[in-house]
């Protein structure tokens, strides 16, 4: 069995830190600096992870090939299983003829960009991280807003800046469920921890959308609807985390938004009606007027028909996550041992208190996974919007085409994840945050924003990182409660810009491959002021109002 060294580097945790952080910043020069393809980044990025793997941790090459292609099956299955059928929904709806419908049914509830936004991406995308996550409320919702008329680019960055305030109790609340699992911390007193930390800024994410489509002169337009959204998500993620538990607060809480805006929506109106997104720096990134809603009417029987993919899309994801249905699925999930990998690594302390075998279990849950519930749902669409298997077929296949290069960095990323956990680098570069002492509240919630970015997953990060922070709250007499929040909070800030995040927004948005450098620098600058912003809350229950904190 190969031990983990987390100081490799003449036993420094600075000069470790260094050496492990290699791989992050290659990939972030490719993509942020020399503007290159996503993909391109991605296995350069891995190229140097194992670099880094073999000759600075000494990672014997067996298990450095099986770590990296483990995170690679898992990048297929089930990240892009999902991107994959939610794509092909969206694509079966334009064949059909009833995405038009759509559009006009939103046009008649409000041809405001801007409510159209909140509508979509924010208010549906929350319900959908809330009963599948897993990237399936970005592709969903950007490929609806493309549709819309809103350029790609656009798109894909509000549905990216939307799917922050759901992340943390997405997929049924499993990423608070795994944070207690690993830390054996209460589970009700996680779900509080992290409520309390997520529902200030929340809150806010709904006026944050309208400044970044078009500025606070966009804001004051339709403040009623950003500031009632806000409130109604914020205030029922709250009272369900603090209350209930985290496997329905996002659902809850979308229901929340999405019944108050619809209902503020038939009372009243902006004064002016935006349709261009006014902040966009080019002209080539202005919405297409011929997208705009037209004045068609269309019976009621029509737009429950145009609407029924996605319905059946909603019932089946919520059917897969129901208590009484969940077991009968997973029963038939088949945990694999990962050949060559499983229980071959021993991790050691601060990781853990003791020497410990790392576990390396593939889940094939192809039947419980929820990209499978999609399909699912596509079968149901086809059938009733009577498209033929010919069909059918052509356009998964054309799909298929579309995810090529979007699959490909998916994989990449997840490959330089687990390879970089396995290695122990990640741990390396956690073990640096651990070392700024009264500084860590902060630090803490940067940790989980550094631990979303790598697994472009928030369950990940919080099996990654939970334990450490919960040692390290011991070491500092820190609330232990508190810390491990912090990183299950802090990491829904950084799922806007993980390259799968970015590379699914790019697929289900139709976006050219170009465009993904872009994406990323634009969603950087907003991820590090928003993960900045929850350190704050946390240093402010930590050290302000500590009977505060859960």
């Amino acid at each position: 069995m190969w031990q983990q060294n987390y100081v490799p580097v003449a036993d420094s945790v600075a000069l470790s830190a260094l050496l492990a952080a290699l791989p992050l910043a290659g990939l972030l020069l490719l993509i942020g600096v020399f503007r290159k393809p996503s993909w391109m980044a991605a296995t350069s990025g891995l190229a140097l992870a194992i670099l880094v793997a073999f000759l600075g941790y000494g990672m014997p090459v067996p298990l450095v090939i099986s770590s990296a292609l483990m995170g690679a099956a898992y990048g297929l299955f089930p990240i892009c299983w999902i991107l994959f059928n939610a794509i092909l929904l969206y694509q079966l709806t334009v064949r059909a003829g009833k995405f038009e419908i759509i559009k006009h049914s939103l046009g008649s509830l409000t041809a405001d960009r801007r409510l159209q936004a909140l509508l979509i991406a924010f208010a549906f995308g929350a319900f959908l991280e809330g009963g599948a996550g897993f990237g399936s409320p970005v592709a969903v919702a950007a490929a609806m807003l493309a549709g819309l008329g809103f350029t790609p680019f656009y798109a894909a960055v509000l549905c990216l800046l939307a799917n922050t305030a759901p992340v943390a109790f997405g997929s049924i609340g499993i990423p608070v469920v795994t944070l207690a699992g690993i830390t054996n911390l209460p589970l009700d007193r996680l779900s509080a921890g992290v409520g309390r930390i997520c529902a200030p800024i929340s809150v806010f994410i709904p006026a944050y959308l309208m400044v970044v489509m078009s500025g606070f002169r966009g804001l004051m337009g339709v403040w009623p609807a950003a500031a009632l959204c806000g409130i109604a998500f914020a205030g029922t993620q709250f009272l369900v985390s603090n209350f209930v538990g985290p496997e329905l607060t996002d659902i809850l809480a979308a229901l929340a938004s999405i019944i108050v805006l619809v209902t503020l929506l038939k009372l009243w109106r902006p004064r002016e009606i935006q349709t261009t997104v006014e902040r966009d720096a080019d002209a080539k990134d202005a919405p297409r007027p011929e997208a705009a809603s037209n004045a068609v009417a269309h019976s009621g029987g029509e737009i429950f028909g145009a609407w029924m993919p996605y319905l059946l899309l909603v019932g089946c994801v919520l059917l897969w996550g129901f208590p009484t249905v969940k077991p009968y699925l997973d029963a038939f999930t088949l945990p694999v041992a990962w050949p060559g990998l499983h229980n071959a690594v021993e991790r050691v302390a601060p990781l853990v208190e003791t020497p410990s075998p790392y576990a390396a279990i593939f889940k094939l849950d192809f039947l419980a996974a929820s990209g499978t519930a999609c399909l699912i749902s596509c079968l149901f669409a086809a059938l009733f919007l009577r498209i033929s298997p010919k069909a059918f077929a052509d356009t998964a296949k054309e799909v298929a085409i579309q995810m090529a290069k979007p699959a490909l960095t998916i994989s990449s990323v997840l490959a330089l994840s687990f390879l970089m956990n396995y290695s122990g680098a990640t741990m390396t570069l956690g073990l640096a945050f651990a070392t700024t002492g009264a500084l860590f509240p902060f630090f803490s919630a940067i940790l989980g924003w550094l631990g979303v970015f790598l697994t472009g997953s928030d369950t990940a990060a919080n099996a990654l990182f939970g334990n450490l922070q919960v040692v390290t709250a011991k070491t500092l007499d820190l609330n232990q409660v508190l810390m491990a929040s912090s990183n299950s909070s802090g990491g829904v800030m950084g799922k806007m810009i993980s390259l799968q995040s970015i590379a699914v927004a790019v697929a289900a948005a139709g976006m050219a491959p170009s465009e993904e450098s872009r994406l990323f620098r634009y969603t950087l600058r907003h991820s590090i002021f928003l993960a900045s912003a929850i350190g704050l809350v946390v240093v402010f229950y930590a050290y302000v109002v500590p009977a505060w904190a859960p």
